[in-house]
């Protein structure tokens, strides 16, 4: 699979002591989610905030979309919260995921709560 190739890849990074980034964190977040992959997508981000990596829309949008996948409306909605609290502004992308995983796990006064958030 692929995803499991970029998370190869980023453990030859790592294990080379070539530092990884907020795109390189980015990425294997974004790989295991386009896979389905949310549990690998939420272990990728934890290593990132304790690696001290700043994390920014895509971050956030590419593991809340992991969520969104694996039916985790809540985790998606802890994700959401901590990127207010980072003080970052959520995008199109971020938002859309966050509403969708409150819709498919039938969280409707949450998903009304983050479109009024956002109107």
């Amino acid at each position: 699979c692929k995803w499991e190739q970029a998370l190869q890849l980023f453990s030859v990074m790592a294990e080379s002591e070539v530092e990884s980034n907020t795109i390189t964190f980015s990425a294997a977040i974004s790989a295991c989610e386009k896979h389905g992959a949310w549990q690998k997508a939420l272990q990728v981000f934890k290593v990132m905030v304790q690696s001290n990596v700043k994390q920014d829309a895509t971050t956030f949008s590419a593991a809340i979309s992991a969520c969104e996948k694996g039916h985790e409306w809540e985790k998606a909605l802890q994700l959401f919260s901590a990127m207010g609290r980072s003080r970052l502004e959520p995008n199109t992308i971020t938002v859309g995921a966050a509403i969708s995983s409150c819709e498919k796990g039938g969280a409707w006064m949450q998903a009304v709560h983050i479109f009024r958030g956002m109107v």
